[in-house]
């Protein structure tokens, strides 16, 4: 049913849950895995002679651990996968990827935001369903490492 899942990963708990989710229904259905992080670029204010000036932050180092601690994570649980880095905005790089892959489900953890964030920025998930033409999962389902890796002795 699911050929190629896009697992979109940022480290946090909300991700950690959907990377475990999603791995699940790569094992169940033997689906070709993209693991994605995307690096939004934040701005920094500087003090300059004319005022206030603003230079983005580089955190691309900080997030390519994230991607090898995601990377990590499937390994263990025995599911080949390609990795896959990108800056800019998380919805856009995401639908980007997710039709590069000819991915048939994207997993992204849900966060929850108050009245004010929804209000003022479109939240991901609603964007990823309005602009992609495959499924989304926003996975946040606690799932057991006996029912990742069945049952031990």
């Amino acid at each position: 049913m699911y050929r190629t899942i896009l697992l979109a990963y940022d480290g946090t708990r909300e991700g950690r849950l959907a990377l475990r989710e999603g791995a699940l229904l790569a094992k169940l259905f033997q689906s070709q895995v993209v693991l994605l992080a995307v690096v939004e670029p934040t701005y920094v204010p500087i003090a300059m002679d004319a005022g206030v000036g603003f230079v983005t932050s580089d955190q691309r180092e900080e997030y390519e651990k994230v991607l090898a601690e995601g990377s990590t994570r499937l390994d263990k649980l025995g599911l080949a996968h390609k990795t896959k880095l990108q800056m800019g905005d998380p919805a856009t790089c995401i639908v980007d990827a997710a039709k590069e892959a000819h991915a048939d489900l994207v997993v992204i953890g849900h966060h929850k935001s108050g009245r004010l964030a929804r209000w003022l920025h479109e939240s991901v998930t609603t964007s990823l369903i309005e602009n992609l033409d495959c499924s989304v999962l926003s996975g946040h389902m606690e799932i057991s490492d006996e029912t990742l890796f069945g049952q031990t002795a």
